[in-house]
């Protein structure tokens, strides 16, 4: 586990400009964002053409270019890298599907919703689609959802990072299950 003062201060100094920052955060983080990424894949079909290094390395390169962000801490950056990822995966499915007008499509499983659902296994393109309508909705629950279903946040890591109480968080995320359950159901 690396030192989360260490990373507050890389990150900081990557934000300032010094690019080799990022170089420096990437290896204390990188087992962390392996993890992420071998979550992201397992709820994908299982032949699946991306590999978790791979999509380490997507996300490392587009993580190069928001060196502007306001970077507050680690679970920060483990959520800008968790969408990311997410974004990766579904332009990745966009493309499937584009070339494979009936194809088979990409399947994720929302496991964190499970209990609600008699469907766990749901179209990652009907996912997005849903998020952004909860986006346009509530952007705060999409972005509970997105940080603790994709990002694998606690509800004390994501109450940190949108800077709200605990409390909030799980009355949000309940709130957004069940929104998106009845998004997905119809």
């Amino acid at each position: 586990m690396s030192n989360p003062n260490k990373i507050s201060l890389l990150l900081t100094e990557w934000k300032q400009g010094r690019k080799e920052a990022l170089d420096e955060v990437i290896p204390l983080l990188y087992d962390q964002l392996h993890l992420l990424a071998k979550r992201y894949l397992s709820k994908e079909r299982p032949n699946h053409s991306l590999q978790a290094t791979v999509l380490v390395n997507e996300a490392y390169i587009r993580l190069i270019e928001c060196n502007n962000l306001d970077w507050q801490n680690r679970a920060h950056f483990l959520a800008v890298a968790a969408q990311l990822m997410r974004n990766i995966l579904v332009d990745h499915a966009r493309k499937y599907s584009a070339n494979k007008r009936e194809g088979a499509k990409y399947t994720i499983s929302l496991s964190a919703i499970k209990q609600l659902s008699k469907e766990p296994d749901l179209d990652l393109l009907a996912l997005e689609d849903a998020l952004t309508a909860l986006s346009a909705i509530d952007a705060q629950q999409s972005q509970i959802v997105e940080l603790r279903y994709f990002g694998g946040l606690s509800i004390e890591e994501i109450a940190e990072v949108l800077s709200i109480s605990t409390a909030t968080v799980s009355r949000e995320w309940k709130l957004a299950k069940i929104y998106l359950l009845h998004y997905l159901s119809n």
